[in-house]
């Protein structure tokens, strides 16, 4: 009986590191870059089952974006919202992520005017600026194809 329970946490462990490892950041930031629907949702799967910190903020910028891709406005305006919800929670808890700016600075220069979500593309713009160089690589790299493209965020800034 000890045996199989010994057995049965060591492999709940080893699921759990797996899913820690299997997460994929620059295929995250490729996915979100896309916009393609199906990506989104089959990267929300994966979310669903990782065990990782930034799980809720990740989530949140994915329905945002998705809410941007859907055609039905009910779709649109539920998916922005609980989006939000996920990522302004994730800020709340910890604001001084580099990378959660990052991710709200993408939504909000895209965002329609209609959902008066641009209020704070300055103030994330200044934690990215200052907290770039303690990212990771992959987010970092994230962010300078990102300050390619953007009105934002300049490459110079960074």
């Amino acid at each position: 009986m000890i045996v199989a329970l010994f057995y049965l946490f060591s492999c709940t462990i080893g699921q759990g590191q797996q899913l820690l490892q299997d997460f994929d950041r620059p295929a995250y930031y490729t996915v979100l870059a896309s916009g393609n629907v199906d990506n989104i949702d089959a990267e929300l799967t994966k979310l669903s089952g990782a065990s990782i910190h930034e799980k809720e903020a990740y989530e949140g910028a994915l329905l945002m974006k998705k809410a941007g891709q859907v055609t039905l406005p009910l779709d649109k305006l539920h998916f922005f919202k609980s989006g939000r919800i996920k990522l302004e929670t994730s800020l709340m808890k910890d604001s001084t992520n580099g990378e959660y700016h990052f991710l709200r600075l993408i939504i909000q220069e895209h965002a329609p005017r209609i959902v008066k979500y641009s209020a704070d593309l300055e103030k994330d713009r200044f934690y990215i600026r200052t907290t770039f160089k303690s990212l990771s690589p992959a987010v970092k790299q994230a962010i300078i194809d990102y300050s390619k493209k953007s009105k934002i965020l300049r490459p110079e800034d960074l």
